[in-house]
């Protein structure tokens, strides 16, 4: 009777043992959000303990749901032994319902349940700019004129689990989002808004999701030479960097030809030389184009951008810059925007 006792021990240690290593290697969320925002983005978090494997298990979100993820997808991070899979929603005014996720895996099939994620409302501020994020920054920015009483403001930004696609400021002439790409959490895009001259200072607000709190973010207004505007291509503060490259030649040009005439080093002579060619390279003219009367100028580069004005007559200008079936051109002093490639006069 003893022996058997035993053995029955054994077998009840040997199933709780297993019990307990199915139950640390099952799926479950290790975030879910209690409460989140208006149209604030989100990501939610599946853990699966112990699974580090190549063989990626599939998620399939209850397809029946009208609530699905930004990406079907999931990205995907390796710690240690456990995989974490994070998908991203967008809140919308209503509580918004997870649906069931279905799981398959080397080890089977399995599910996790519905989940709520209550919806709170922001108290709104007029600066405000629609935008929730964990992060927002401005990468550059550029200012043109736009008429004689206005300027146009090009912003590129960066910022993370952010709604860039609602941005918009309100007692402005005009402004928009375009160029949008998400990679995940990571989103850029290009913002223009068209302020009065007279307005010297670009300042708005989002609302930061970490800190829970509105953050300010400015930049100033000011119109650049053409110039300048054309090297940096919507970073002025490039051309700084211009002028110490150009500056930088030009020592490195009168050193080495002044070592070439102590020394009579050849090796002097050569990297002279390459100097100065290389300074020559900053002063080529650019080169000239001729855009057809009644062509649309775009405000950015991009097929669904806005336009901001158009040719009035056949116009000889200067190439600035040059992206995928566009030509930047200055049309007027300051005006400067964005010209379809088809819209090129023929040679």
């Amino acid at each position: 009777m003893q022996h058997l006792r035993s053995v029955w021990l054994f077998i009840a240690l040997i199933v709780a043992y297993t019990t307990l290593l199915s139950a640390q290697n099952e799926f479950k969320y290790s975030y879910m959000p209690k409460k989140v925002y208006n149209n604030q983005l989100f990501a939610v978090t599946i853990i699966a303990p112990g699974k580090d494997t190549e063989s990626k298990p599939q998620f399939t979100f209850d397809r029946s749901s009208e609530i699905q993820p930004l990406f079907e997808k999931p990205l995907s991070i390796q710690n240690g032994p456990d995989s974490f899979y994070s998908f991203y929603f967008k809140a919308s005014n209503d509580d918004i319902r997870i649906p069931r996720l279905f799981i398959s895996s080397e080890s089977g099939e399995e599910s996790l349940p519905p989940n709520t994620v209550y919806i709170q409302s922001l108290e709104q501020r007029e600066d405000f700019s629609q935008v929730l994020a964990a992060d927002m920054k401005i990468k550059n920015s550029q200012v043109s004129n736009y008429d004689e009483k206005s300027h146009i403001v090009t912003l590129s930004i960066e910022a993370f689990e952010a709604n860039l696609e609602d941005m918009r400021l309100d007692k402005v002439q005009e402004s928009g989002i375009e160029n949008i790409k998400r990679d995940f959490a990571k989103v850029e895009a290009e913002f223009y808004v068209v302020l009065p001259v007279e307005e010297k200072v670009l300042k708005f607000t989002y609302f930061n999701t970490i800190k829970k709190q509105y953050e300010f973010l400015e930049v100033p207004v000011e119109v650049i030479d053409a110039s300048v505007t054309t090297q940096s291509d919507l970073n002025p503060k490039e051309d700084s960097f211009e002028k110490l490259k150009k500056y930088t030649f030009m020592f490195l040009v009168g050193f080495f030809f002044i070592m070439f005439l102590f020394r009579r080093d050849f090796f002097y002579l050569v990297f002279g030389v390459v100097s100065l060619i290389t300074l020559l390279t900053f002063y080529i003219p650019h080169k000239k184009i001729c855009v057809k009367q009644g062509a649309p100028i775009y405000i950015l580069p991009t097929q669904t951008s806005t336009v901001s004005t158009k040719i009035d007559q056949k116009l000889d200008t200067m190439l600035l810059s040059e992206r995928e079936g566009f030509k930047k051109v200055e049309y007027k002093e300051g005006i400067i925007g964005w010209v379809k490639n088809e819209d090129l006069c023929d040679n």
